[in-house]
């Protein structure tokens, strides 16, 4: 499901533009070094993995998917999760609003093949605006979307809680709100995407606040 692989190292632009525009940030890409990921190239599995995994740790919401692939023989496609029933989807742990959420995309993907394909050519604000109009799916899903399927450099995941918390952990705030993010995260663009994903590799490699003050210190 995940093959290329995309580096960004201390030395490239977007890395070196970062150092500049914003001290904190530079301590904690400093300690990190180098970024790597891979991109998901089956749409629709993400988003049925996006549906199922909101609002739930990731531990619950990889249970859950993992049920679901061996629902599905291990291929989650719009075919295979259309043959299920709603009462399937319960069985397993999803919940009756994410079931029907994940039965009707699958029905329209059938209907719109080429939907998926089609987003790659819209530009960020349209591919949100796009991916809302189904029930389910929210500002977060989509531009988690834009993040892990698209690779778009410039999206910032305010909604996201993980984000947050590293957030407010580099920046020694108990309490933030969308337009301090805004206001402090603006010297980033264009590479807001980038920041996002050095403040998920910092709870990832298991940093505390106690660990990103004693780097800022």
């Amino acid at each position: 499901m995940r093959k290329k692989i995309y580096t960004f190292s201390i030395e490239s632009k977007e890395i070196k533009h970062l150092l500049r525009a914003d001290n904190r940030l530079s301590c904690l890409i400093k300690k990190i070094g180098n970024i790597s990921y891979e991109l998901y190239e089956d749409y629709f599995d993400f988003m049925i993995n996006t549906i199922i995994g909101q609002m739930l740790s990731n531990q619950a919401s990889t249970v859950i998917s993992n049920r679901l692939y061996l629902l599905c023989n291990n291929s989650i496609t719009p075919n295979s999760i259309n043959n299920l029933t709603i009462a399937d989807l319960r069985q397993i742990g999803i919940s009756n609003a994410k079931s029907k959420y994940i039965l009707n995309l699958s029905e329209f993907i059938i209907k719109n093949p080429k939907y998926f394909v089609k987003l790659n050519t819209y530009d960020d604000p349209m591919v949100i605006n796009e991916l809302q109009k189904f029930h389910g799916i929210g500002s977060w899903s989509a531009k988690m979307y834009l993040i892990f399927v698209l690779n778009r450099m410039d999206v910032l995941p305010y909604e996201d809680g993980a984000f947050l918390q590293s957030f407010k952990w580099l920046y020694s705030k108990k309490e933030v709100n969308k337009d301090y993010i805004l206001k402090k995260c603006s010297p980033w663009k264009p590479y807001s995407s980038l920041v996002s994903r050095y403040l998920y590799k910092a709870l990832d490699d298991g940093f505390t606040k106690q660990n990103i003050m004693k780097i800022l210190k």
